[in-house]
Protein backbone atom coordinates (compact mmCIF):
# COMPACT_ATOMS: atom_id res chain seq x y z
CA UNK A 1 0.00 0.00 0.00
CA UNK A 2 1.11 3.55 -0.55
CA UNK A 3 3.41 5.14 1.99
CA UNK A 4 2.82 8.67 0.70
CA UNK A 5 0.73 11.31 2.42
CA UNK A 6 -2.55 10.39 0.71
CA UNK A 7 -5.35 9.19 2.95
CA UNK A 8 -8.84 7.93 2.31
CA UNK A 9 -11.75 7.81 4.72
CA UNK A 10 -14.61 5.36 4.46
CA UNK A 11 -17.81 6.40 6.20
CA UNK A 12 -20.18 3.43 6.05
CA UNK A 13 -23.75 3.39 7.38
CA UNK A 14 -25.24 -0.04 7.90
CA UNK A 15 -29.00 -0.43 8.10
CA UNK A 16 -29.22 -3.60 10.16
CA UNK A 17 -32.08 -6.07 9.99
CA UNK A 18 -34.31 -5.98 13.09
CA UNK A 19 -32.99 -8.27 15.81
CA UNK A 20 -29.60 -8.73 14.09
CA UNK A 21 -27.63 -5.81 15.55
CA UNK A 22 -25.59 -7.81 18.06
CA UNK A 23 -24.73 -10.50 15.50
CA UNK A 24 -23.74 -7.82 13.00
CA UNK A 25 -21.64 -5.99 15.58
CA UNK A 26 -19.77 -9.22 16.40
CA UNK A 27 -19.09 -9.81 12.70
CA UNK A 28 -17.92 -6.23 12.18
CA UNK A 29 -15.67 -6.28 15.25
CA UNK A 30 -14.12 -9.57 14.09
CA UNK A 31 -13.33 -7.99 10.72
CA UNK A 32 -11.82 -4.94 12.44
CA UNK A 33 -9.63 -7.28 14.49
CA UNK A 34 -8.34 -8.62 11.17
CA UNK A 35 -7.67 -5.31 9.46
CA UNK A 36 -6.38 -3.31 12.43
CA UNK A 37 -2.90 -4.75 11.86
CA UNK A 38 -2.79 -3.88 8.15
CA UNK A 39 0.10 -1.48 7.38
CA UNK A 40 -2.18 1.11 5.75
CA UNK A 41 -4.73 1.17 8.58
CA UNK A 42 -4.85 4.36 10.67
CA UNK A 43 -8.04 4.35 12.74
CA UNK A 44 -11.64 3.15 12.97
CA UNK A 45 -14.58 4.39 15.01
CA UNK A 46 -17.85 2.44 15.25
CA UNK A 47 -20.92 4.34 16.44
CA UNK A 48 -24.57 3.66 17.17
CA UNK A 49 -26.98 6.13 15.57
CA UNK A 50 -28.97 7.61 18.46
CA UNK A 51 -31.88 8.48 16.15
CA UNK A 52 -32.02 5.19 14.23
CA UNK A 53 -31.54 2.25 16.59
CA UNK A 54 -31.00 -0.29 13.79
CA UNK A 55 -28.19 1.75 12.19
CA UNK A 56 -24.49 1.44 12.89
CA UNK A 57 -21.80 3.67 11.36
CA UNK A 58 -18.10 2.97 10.92
CA UNK A 59 -15.58 5.69 10.11
CA UNK A 60 -12.26 4.30 8.87
CA UNK A 61 -9.05 6.17 8.01
CA UNK A 62 -6.52 4.50 5.70
CA UNK A 63 -3.20 5.53 4.16
CA UNK A 64 -3.38 5.56 0.38
CA UNK A 65 -6.02 6.30 -2.21
CA UNK A 66 -9.44 4.87 -3.01
CA UNK A 67 -7.87 2.86 -5.82
CA UNK A 68 -5.08 1.45 -3.63
CA UNK A 69 -7.61 0.54 -0.91
CA UNK A 70 -9.79 -1.32 -3.40
CA UNK A 71 -6.77 -3.09 -4.88
CA UNK A 72 -5.07 -4.08 -1.62
CA UNK A 73 -7.68 -4.17 1.13
CA UNK A 74 -10.89 -5.27 -0.54
CA UNK A 75 -9.18 -8.43 -1.81
CA UNK A 76 -8.18 -9.73 1.64
CA UNK A 77 -9.57 -13.25 2.32
CA UNK A 78 -11.19 -12.26 5.64
CA UNK A 79 -13.32 -9.69 3.80
CA UNK A 80 -14.96 -12.38 1.64
CA UNK A 81 -16.20 -14.22 4.74
CA UNK A 82 -17.48 -10.97 6.23
CA UNK A 83 -19.22 -9.93 3.01
CA UNK A 84 -21.00 -13.28 2.71
CA UNK A 85 -22.40 -12.90 6.24
CA UNK A 86 -23.82 -9.44 5.52
CA UNK A 87 -26.77 -10.65 3.42
CA UNK A 88 -28.36 -12.19 6.53
CA UNK A 89 -27.56 -9.22 8.78
CA UNK A 90 -28.17 -5.96 6.93
CA UNK A 91 -30.85 -4.42 4.74
CA UNK A 92 -28.62 -1.75 3.24
CA UNK A 93 -25.14 -0.25 3.32
CA UNK A 94 -24.33 3.31 2.31
CA UNK A 95 -20.63 3.97 1.60
CA UNK A 96 -19.12 7.43 1.37
CA UNK A 97 -15.53 7.79 0.17
CA UNK A 98 -13.96 10.87 1.74
CA UNK A 99 -10.66 12.73 1.53
CA UNK A 100 -9.58 14.70 4.61
CA UNK A 101 -9.11 18.45 4.11
CA UNK A 102 -9.07 19.70 7.72
CA UNK A 103 -8.72 18.28 11.22
CA UNK A 104 -8.97 19.69 14.73
CA UNK A 105 -8.47 17.97 18.07
CA UNK A 106 -6.26 15.09 16.90
CA UNK A 107 -3.55 14.22 14.40
CA UNK A 108 -5.02 11.17 12.69
CA UNK A 109 -4.92 12.59 9.19
CA UNK A 110 -2.07 13.98 7.14
CA UNK A 111 -3.87 17.28 6.66
CA UNK A 112 -1.60 20.28 7.12
CA UNK A 113 -2.88 22.65 9.77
Amino acid sequence: MSTNNHQIILNIRFKIKPGKKEAFRESLFAMISNFKSEPAFVNAIVSNDLDHSDDLVIYEIWQGTRESWVQHELTKPYRAEYESALTNLIDDRIISWLEPVGEWGSTLTNVKR
